[in-house]
């Protein structure tokens, strides 16, 4: 029989059910990596408590008193960049827009190691799960010549062993400097390489059942560095394997100039013409740059977005429009973006900006915090094409994320304990985490990996990182 776990006595508990319930001093029971029940006073049933963990009243193996705290569904991340955490804060670029920004950047990652993809999966989502994250994408399109062979399998490595549920994204550049691209020649890839590794990767470790924690998607960097015909592969390709893709879209005018000089189309209508709205199967990070007759089509056909509030305020990129995209059911998911952009991975603190920013853009009424909070839990699992994460209901996924209000930082909000996750907080962290019904972080800790050999060993490679590229 499954072990059984019980969280109870949270002062909220907040499911992200269709209802939007919040139960007050709630419970949640989970048997083995799904959730039974939710409700109040639970208990296991035929549960042997262990000592030191479950109790004879609850009858479950283990027990976590939630008192104080707020308890929400694990949140989904939908944009990253993992290998960036090892160049954050860089003081040549920290005052770039996109393009300048890229360009100067993609002298270092083209020094990028195996090695450097595994520990920077670790320190990136390490640094998620700590602020509640629970599911994460990745989008790793860099393979410098030479060190390419399984870096997506590095990242997946790194993902599992801090026990993150995973959606790598095979991303590609096939258009380099040689023929009008952003990137150097020795980061970019034949489109046979590409096509060839992706199919490796969908036949070898894509898992389309419920509760999968590692699921692959295809996506090309964006449309200044692949080319046509690899778009419409990609697009064909994804439909027969029947799995997603993903890539940047729309989120500087620089791009949409690059567009409209190459193609004589608008960014979405390029895409378009690509078979990249068809299906419900493609989600843009940022999209910052749409029309409202551009959000009704992708609000029609399901296209996804992935919204990076912090990278596009830290580029000067624009704020994206994200009421606009909701009332016209456009998905809507939060991203960190890369660590070269963003210069944190925390989730909580983008769901935070995510609120604000829609403010500034749409007016104060245009994003209350529970909205906020839904993007980054239901938002986000329909953005990744998930049904099985992002609420706390029976036969969800046991992916739980458990903040402590009691601290002087929130004294004086408990009128509202929901709100005050984004509204108050000195930290982002959570004091308790699960994935897929395992305690990833307790007491503000990850419990699979030792975090302060992590950092040391992602220091030592930035270091060498950037030592080879002066």
């Amino acid at each position: 029989m499954a072990k059984t776990l019980l969280i109870k006595n949270a002062l909220v508990l907040a499911r992200m059910d269709d209802a939007r319930t919040e139960v007050a001093g709630g419970d949640l029971l989970i048997e083995g990596n799904v959730i039974k029940a939710v409700g109040k006073r639970l208990r296991a049933k035929g549960g042997t408590p262990v000592s030191g963990a479950g109790t004879p009243a609850s009858g479950a193996d283990r027990t976590i008193d939630a008192s104080g705290c707020v308890v929400v569904p694990g949140f989904v991340n939908t944009h990253h960049h993992l290998y960036q955490t090892l160049t954050r804060n860089l003081p040549a670029v920290q005052d770039k827009k996109l393009f300048d920004w890229l360009l100067y950047l993609y002298e270092v990652w083209r020094h990028v190691t195996p090695e450097d993809v595994h520990v920077s999966a670790q320190v990136g989502l390490g640094e998620l799960l700590l602020t509640g994250c629970t599911t994460s994408s990745d989008h790793f399109y860099l393979f410098p010549g030479g060190k390419s062979a399984n870096l997506i399998d590095r990242e997946i490595e790194g993902a599992a062993s801090v026990g993150m549920r995973f959606h790598a994204c095979r991303g590609s550049m096939s258009r380099g400097r040689s023929k009008g691209g952003l990137p150097p020649d020795d980061v970019v890839q034949t489109e046979d390489e590409i096509l060839k590794d992706c199919e490796r990767l969908v036949h070898k470790l894509h898992d389309p059942k419920p509760f999968a924690m590692t699921r692959i998607a295809l996506a090309p960097c964006s449309p200044f560095s692949v080319t046509t015909e690899l778009l419409k592969l990609t697009a064909e390709l994804a439909k027969k394997w029947g799995v997603r893709m993903h890539t940047h879209l729309a989120e500087t005018i620089d791009e949409e100039t690059f567009c409209l000089e190459l193609h004589k189309k608008r960014p979405l209508d390029y895409m378009e013409s690509v078979g990249w709205l068809e299906g419900g199967r493609s989600w843009f990070a940022h999209a910052v740059h749409m029309n409202e007759e551009e959000s009704r089509r992708m609000g029609a056909t399901r296209t996804g977005v992935a919204h990076c509030p912090s990278s596009n305020l830290r580029l000067g990129s624009g704020i994206a429009p994200v009421r606009m995209y909701l009332d016209h059911k456009v998905p809507v998911g939060p991203g960190v973006d890369g660590s070269a952009s963003n210069d944190c991975s925390a989730m909580l603190a983008e769901v935070r900006q995510a609120m604000l920013v829609a403010r500034v853009r749409s007016g104060v009424a245009s994003m209350p915090a529970r909205d906020a909070l839904w993007l980054a839990t239901r938002g986000g699992a329909a953005v990744l094409g998930r049904d099985d994460i992002g609420e706390l209901s029976p036969g969800k996924a046991a992916d739980v994320a458990v903040f402590d209000v009691s601290g002087i930082d929130f004294a004086g909000s408990l009128s509202d304990p929901v709100a005050a996750l984004l509204f108050c907080g000195a930290s982002h962290k959570a004091k308790h985490v699960l994935v897929d019904g395992k305690v990833v972080v307790e007491d503000g800790r990850l419990t699979l990996v030792d975090e302060a050999a992590v950092a040391r060993k992602a220091n030592k490679l930035s270091r060498r990182l950037l030592e080879e590229a002066a």
